[in-house]
């Protein structure tokens, strides 16, 4: 079976989302160590910072994909029955999209 993320891509794909994770949470921390935010008015300042909240956005997909990939082989390799392989999908995708869109509300705000 040839899929979209298998084999090579998915690995390829788990790295590159692990590298991108790597580097945005260095660049937070060299943020929070450059200026620490005595409030919390302060420190939503900077989240509502557009390029911030991008960042912000850009790490959560990262770390959805990332998870999403390494679940993905989990059930492929450990769940056999089709229909309970494709429920436990189902429920993975659901929840992620759900995550997603509550990151997405919340950097909106």
């Amino acid at each position: 079976m040839k899929g979209v993320m298998s084999g090579l891509r998915a690995w390829l794909a788990q790295r590159g989302t692990a590298v991108t994770m790597l580097v945005l949470l260095l660049l937070f921390l060299a943020r929070l160590m450059q200026d620490s935010f005595p409030t919390y008015e302060a420190w939503r300042a900077w989240i509502n910072d557009p390029l911030v909240s991008i960042m912000v956005a850009l790490f959560f997909g990262a770390l959805l994909l990332h998870s999403w990939i390494g679940l993905r082989n989990i059930i492929l390799d450990y769940v056999d029955p089709t229909p309970l392989r494709l429920l436990a999908h189902f429920l993975v995708v659901v929840v992620y999209s759900a995550i997603g869109f509550w990151v997405i509300r919340i950097l909106l705000r």
